[in-house]
C-alpha cells in the first residue's frame, strides 16, 4: 500500500485520506488490530467481473425503483384514500426511502463489494443478523420472479387470450435465462433499455396529465383539479369521520411502502460496477430526483386524472381486469375518448413487468452468491463461469421461477399470490436492516478514526436520517396488516400472511446465533476494511474502456 497519502480518491490514497487524525496512525497497535479484523472475515474470492458501465448503474437504479405498481396498482390507493391521501402518503414515504438510500450509499461507496448490505449486516452487527438479512432478501427477490412472470401473462391478455399461459411462462423464463447466464454486461444492456422505456413512459404520462387537465384532449374538458373538490381529496375508509380519513391515508401509506423501492437494486450491482467509487455515489445522488419526479408527481397525476369513485376504475380492480385496463391513466384516456394511447401504455407496462422480473433474477442470484462467499450458503454457489456469472445461483433462482407455471390452474394461481403476500413485509425488513447496519457503521467510524468527510459519499443529517428511516420502516412493517385487527376482519390466514416473515426473521437470527454462538460485533473490532485490498488493486489498475462508436459514447455521456 502506498505509504504517502495524497488528496486524490484513487486506490489506497482514499484509504489513507479517510483516517481522521494522522497522529493516531503513529500508534502501532492500531494497524495490527486492523489486520486481525480483516483476517477475521473468511471469504471466498469474488470471481464476478466489473463490466457494468456508469449508464448501466444509473438506469438499473431507475429500473429498480419503478415498477408496474406505479402505473397500475397505484389506482388501489386512489380508490381507498382519495387523491390527497395518496399524494401525501407517497411524499412522506419518499422521505423515508431517501433516508435509507443515504445510509446505504455511504457504506457501499466506501466498500463496493458483491451483495453489500447483506454482508455488511454480518460484519457490522452480528453474523447471525447477516444470515437472517440475506435469506430474507433472497426469498423476497426469488418469489417475486414468478409473480412478475404471471404479471406478463396478465398484461398480454389485455390484447388477446389466444396464447396459452404456459407458453408465455416458458418464453419469459427462456429470456431470463438467456440474459442472466451471459456476461453481466448483457444484463446491464437489457436493463438499460428497459429502464429507459419506464422513464419515457412515466414522463409521457406526466406530460399527458398536464396537457389533458388544461383541455388538450378530444372532448376539450378543462378539468384541472376538479376531482380534488368533487368527490373530494380525502376518502373515508372502514370508519366514518376523521378516523376513517386517517385509515384511508394509512392504507395509501402502506401502498406507497410496497410500491416505492429503495437502494437495494443499485447496491446489488456494486460488486460488478466499473470504477465503483466514482459511479456509485452518482447513482445514489440521483435517487432523490427520481423519487421526487416520478413517484410524487406520479401520485399527484393519478388523483388529477380520475376521481376516487370512478366506476370503471373500481370495476377494473374488482373484476381483475388484465394489464393496463386497471391503470388510472388508461381509465382517464377512455373517459376522454383517446383510442391509441392505452395500447402504447400497455406495451410499456409489459416491458416494465419483464424488466422487474429480470432485476429480481439478478438480485436474488447475487444475494445468494454473496451469502455463499461468506459461508452462509452452500459453497457450490460461489462458482462462476469464465464470464463472471454465478451460474449455480442463477440456475437455482430460475428453478424457483418455475412456480410461475402454477398460474396455469386457477386454484394454483391463488397459491402463487399466497407466496407473494407472505414475503411482502420482507422489503420493509430489508430497509430496517440497512439503517441498523449504518448506525453501527457510523458509530464504529467514530471509534476507529475513519473520517466520514473523506468518504466517496457522505449522507446528510446522519445518523438522524438513519434513525428516521429505521423508525418509519419498522412501524410500517408492523402495521402493514392492521386490517386484520379491525372489528369483524379477524382471519388467521390473513394474520399469518401479513406477519409470518416479521416473526420468521428473529427466528432465523436467534436460531443461527444459538447454533453458531455468534456475538454482536464490538465497535472497536468491527471490520471496516475487509475487501479493501482487492478494491484498491482494481482501482489502481483501472483503465476506462474506450467507447465502441459515437452512439455508445453519446449514451455514456448522457447517463454517466
Amino acid at each position: 500500500m502506498n505509504s504517502t497519502p495524497d488528496i486524490t480518491y484513487r486506490g489506497s490514497s482514499l484509504h489513507e485520506k479517510a483516517l481522521i487524525e494522522p497522529e493516531q496512525e503513529s500508534d502501532p497497535a492500531r494497524w495490527p488490530r486492523r489486520a486481525s479484523m480483516a483476517a477475521s472475515v473468511k471469504t471466498v474470492h469474488d470471481s464476478t467481473h466489473r463490466k457494468l458501465k456508469p449508464r448501466h448503474i444509473q438506469l438499473i437504479g431507475i429500473g429498480g425503483t419503478i415498477g408496474t405498481a406505479l402505473y397500475v396498482q397505484i389506482g388501489k390507493g386512489l380508490i381507498t384514500g382519495g387523491p390527497g391521501s395518496l399524494f401525501l402518503a407517497f411524499t412522506i414515504w419518499c422521505s423515508f426511502i431517501l433516508a435509507v438510500t443515504m445510509s446505504m450509499a455511504e457504506m457501499v461507496s466506501w466498500l463496493p463489494i458483491s451483495s453489500p448490505f447483506i454482508r455488511f449486516a454480518g460484519r457490522y452487527v452480528d453474523d447471525a443478523f447477516g444470515v437472517a438479512a440475506g435469506w430474507n432478501f433472497f426469498l423476497f427477490e426469488a418469489v417475486l420472479v414468478p409473480f412478475e412472470i404471471t404479471a406478463c401473462n396478465v398484461i398480454i391478455n389485455f390484447w388477446s387470450e389466444v396464447v396459452p399461459a404456459s407458453a408465455i411462462v416458458a418464453i419469459t423464463l427462456v429470456f431470463y435465462a438467456a440474459i442472466n447466464m451471459q456476461a453481466v454486461k448483457w444484463y446491464g444492456e437489457a436493463e438499460f433499455w428497459a429502464a429507459l422505456g419506464k422513464v419515457l413512459l412515466i414522463i409521457g404520462l406526466i406530460i399527458f396529465t398536464f396537457i389533458a387537465m388544461l383541455g388538450g384532449n378530444p372532448i376539450h374538458d378543462r378539468y384541472g383539479f376538479r376531482f380534488w373538490k368533487n368527490p373530494g381529496s380525502f376518502k373515508e375508509y372502514y370508519l366514518e369521520g376523521s378516523a376513517g380519513r386517517f385509515l384511508g391515508f394509512l392504507q395509501c401509506l402502506i401502498q406507497a411502502s410496497f410500491t416505492i423501492s429503495g437502494p437495494d437494486y443499485v447496491s446489488m450491482a456494486a460488486g460488478e460496477a466499473e470504477n465503483p467509487r466514482t459511479v456509485m455515489p452518482r447513482a445514489y445522488k440521483a435517487v432523490f430526483y427520481r423519487l421526487s419526479t416520478f413517484f410524487i408527481l406520479g401520485s399527484l397525476c393519478v388523483g388529477i386524472n380520475v376521481p376516487y369513485d370512478d366506476e370503471e376504475l373500481s370495476l377494473a380492480f374488482s373484476m381483475g381486469s388484465p394489464g393496463a385496463a386497471a391503470s388510472p391513466y388508461v381509465v382517464a384516456m377512455n373517459r376522454l375518448g383517446i383510442k391509441i394511447l392505452p395500447h402504447i401504455v400497455n406495451a410499456l407496462v409489459l416491458a416494465s413487468a419483464f424488466s422487474a422480473g429480470n432485476s429480481y433474477v439478478y438480485c436474488a442470484s447475487r444475494s445468494l452468491f454473496g451469502m455463499a462467499l461468506e459461508g452462509k450458503a452452500p459453497r457450490i454457489f460461489t462458482r462462476c463461469t469464465g464470464n463472471g456469472v454465478p451460474i449455480y445461483c442463477v440456475g437455482f433462482v430460475l428453478c424457483i421461477a418455475l412456480l410461475a407455471f402454477l398460474q396455469v390452474g386457477a386454484s394454483s394461481a391463488v397459491v402463487l399470490s399466497w407466496f407473494v403476500n407472505l414475503v411482502t413485509a420482507s422489503q420493509l425488513i430489508n430497509f430496517s436492516v440497512m439503517t441498523i447496519t449504518f448506525i453501527r457503521f457510523y458509530k464504529a467510524c467514530k471509534i476507529q478514526g475513519l473520517n466520514r468527510d473523506h468518504l466517496p459519499y457522505k449522507g446528510w443529517l446522519q445518523p438522524y436520517a438513519a434513525y428516521y428511516g429505521l423508525i418509519g420502516t419498522t412501524i410500517m412493517a408492523l402495521v402493514g396488516g392492521y386490517n386484520v385487527f379491525l372489528i369483524g376482519n379477524w382471519s388467521v390466514a390473513d394474520f399469518l400472511f401479513s406477519y409470518m416473515v416479521v416473526f420468521l426473521f428473529p427466528v432465523v437470527y436467534l436460531g443461527w446465533k444459538l447454533i453458531k454462538r455468534t456475538k454482536i460485533v464490538r465497535l472497536d473490532q468491527m471490520d471496516l476494511y475487509g475487501n479493501m485490498e482487492e478494491i484498491e488493486v482494481y482501482e489502481n489498475n483501472y483503465v476506462p474502456m474506450p467507447d465502441k462508436n459515437r452512439f455508445d459514447k453519446w449514451l455514456n455521456k448522457i447517463f454517466s
